[in-house]
């Protein structure tokens, strides 16, 4: 761990191709944070986008519309990201919207310690609207082909990750270029076996 951040709150950001494993790699990681002694704080960009009450205010659809529209970045900043951080106030919101029931969590927060790891999952993590507040970052690297096939499995619909979430994650991987910003990288083809790049 860096010595800028021991002792101080850290955020780590764990980003990839929908279906890479990231929500199952932050449970991971933070029981063992918590094994080593740092109390951990989960979250999810999922449980962050904006209300469907809205939707017709904005495309969120296509894959452009669901790379532009769907995330509240503003909402994850003053929610999540700034209080989390080694100057914030500790009062973190870990949920804004439930996307399944729609209700709104975003006054409900949790008390993170001054030396708390705050472990948050999520496509499109490397954006430029919240980048600047990771202190770690983590990729996890599988072939869209990977990503389409287990995304269609868990979600049994082919056609939401083929036409949505996969010309998503291209317009990304072209406009924001992650990779070259981020401190790890996994591959993580094979969830058994996983891979430091």
């Amino acid at each position: 761990m860096p010595e800028r951040v021991r002792g101080q709150r850290l955020r780590v950001g764990i980003d990839g191709l929908t279906a890479s494993g990231k929500t199952s790699f932050g449970h991971e990681l933070a029981e063992q944070v918590s094994r080593a002694g740092r109390p951990v704080l989960r979250a999810s960009s999922d449980d962050f986008k904006r209300p469907w009450r809205d939707r017709h205010r904005y495309d969120r659809e296509s894959g452009a519309g669901y790379y532009r529209n769907a995330f509240d970045y503003a909402a994850i900043r003053s929610l999540l990201l700034e209080p989390g951080g080694p100057s914030g106030s500790g009062e973190c919101a870990l949920c804004f919207i439930d996307p399944l029931t729609q209700t709104d969590h975003s006054s409900e927060s949790t008390e993170a310690p001054e030396d708390a790891v705050l472990i948050v999952d999520g496509v499109f993590a490397f954006r430029p609207e919240i980048n600047e507040y990771w202190d770690f970052r983590i990729w996890l690297e599988v072939s869209p082909e990977v990503s389409l096939c287990r995304g269609a499995a868990r979600d049994n619909d082919e056609s939401t990750h083929r036409d949505r979430y996969l010309p998503a994650e291209k317009i990304y991987l072209a406009e924001v270029d992650p990779l070259p910003s981020v401190d790890m990288v996994i591959d993580n083809s094979d969830f058994d076996r996983p891979r430091l790049l």
